[in-house]
């Protein structure tokens, strides 16, 4: 039987900063990204109830295919009228096929088994050709419309922090950034390049004790404490000036700018960057391929493909990094450092009166066994 208070809340990215691991998370969250499910299995949940499909098959998204290797239960589907009826710090009761909140019967509970994901996730892949076809599509139909974006036809703010000339940082909440984040530590303390955060990606480098310079979104998933210790603060709003973050910052009693632009946060960190004559830009856990933004909910990718275009030369992408290199030490490196040590001691209790006496006697009853 599981049972436990009820954490619930439409965007996974906010449920999870007040999740505890005896928590039920409730979710609405249709094809659960990979984000997501290593952002759950960080408060070590044990089950979650998604109200929404957690998997549709219309793609592979990574995230169930993640929380069920990790042995995580999830009851999926449930609808959006059950979601409703669930409140924060409601007591959920789980009883085989049958979910009870606060004592009484709400509803049956469906189990996503790792069979049945499994059947529709090779399943997806039959479907990737037509989606990409309309990926693709998609992307050079905008990137028309938002060619201006990278031709500067659009107002950069002028800015405290000096980039000109110095490697830039610029991290997003993107697969494995924070695992990245730990690989490039000893890059940020050799180099000290200029840190731009994307929205909730600052909180993980505040995590790391790594003070962003700069934070760049729509500010609806990072925490006050980053806001408050960071330099600056950028909003990004609708290509309209329309800025629905700039007055969570202005209650706050904090300073920011605006960007008003289309694409995504992480392009216009990119861009302001490169902009502001950046010598390397560096980036960590960016969104770079169709999978990346699909389960962002967007349909194409036309101004990432844009700002690509335009700072290619300057831009090493970081993602994966952590995957790329682990640093295991080997037992035999391990065993060559003891002998070598070993090495130099034994030469000098070679030289030692005691230990010269005491294998002086170990070679004359050596002898005495040899006769």
């Amino acid at each position: 039987m599981i049972k436990g208070k009820v954490k619930i809340d439409r965007k996974t990215k906010n449920l999870v900063k007040r999740l505890k691991s005896d928590d039920i998370p409730v979710i609405l969250h249709e094809d659960i990204d990979e984000v997501a499910a290593y952002s759950l299995l960080e408060k070590k949940v044990k089950v979650i109830i998604n109200c929404a499909k957690s998997f549709t098959g219309r793609f592979p998204a990574q995230g169930v295919k993640i929380l069920l290797s990790h042995n995580i239960t999830i009851i999926d589907d449930l609808g959006e009228d059950i979601f409703n009826q669930i409140k924060e710090g409601d007591f959920l009761e789980v009883k085989e096929n049958e979910i009870y909140l606060n004592g009484k019967y709400l509803c049956e509970a469906k189990y996503l088994t790792k069979e049945e994901f499994e059947y529709f996730y090779q399943k997806s892949f039959k479907e990737m050709e037509k989606l990409l076809e309309n990926f693709i599509e998609n992307t050079l139909e905008y990137a028309k419309k938002e060619k201006g974006f990278i031709l500067g036809q659009f107002e950069m703010p002028e800015i405290q922090t000096k980039i000109a000339g110095k490697h830039v940082l610029v991290v997003t909440r993107g697969s494995s950034f924070k695992k990245d984040i730990k690989a490039i530590k000893s890059y940020i303390t050799e180099v000290k390049p200029v840190i731009i955060a994307v929205d909730g990606a600052a909180d993980a480098l505040i995590e790391e004790k790594i003070k962003p310079h700069i934070i760049i979104g729509d500010m609806d998933s990072v925490s006050e404490e980053s806001l408050f210790k960071c330099d600056e603060i950028i909003v990004h709003s609708y290509p309209n000036g329309y800025a629905p973050g700039l007055e969570r910052i202005k209650t706050l009693g904090l300073d920011a700018k605006v960007i008003a632009c289309p694409g995504t946060s992480e392009d216009v960190a990119l861009l302001l960057a490169y902009e502001k004559g950046a010598e390397l830009i560096v980036s960590v856990g960016s969104h770079s391929s169709m999978l990346d933004f699909l389960e962002k909910g967007r349909k194409g990718m036309s101004s990432t493909f844009l700002v690509r275009l335009k700072i290619g030369p300057k831009l090493v992408d970081a993602r994966g990094v952590s995957k790329l290199y682990t640093e295991r030490v080997s037992l035999k490196y391990i065993g060559i450092l003891i002998i070598s040590a070993l090495i130099p001691i034994l030469a000098v209790l070679m030289i030692t009166p005691p230990f010269q006496y005491f294998f002086y006697l170990i070679q004359l009853k050596l002898r005495v066994i040899l006769r």
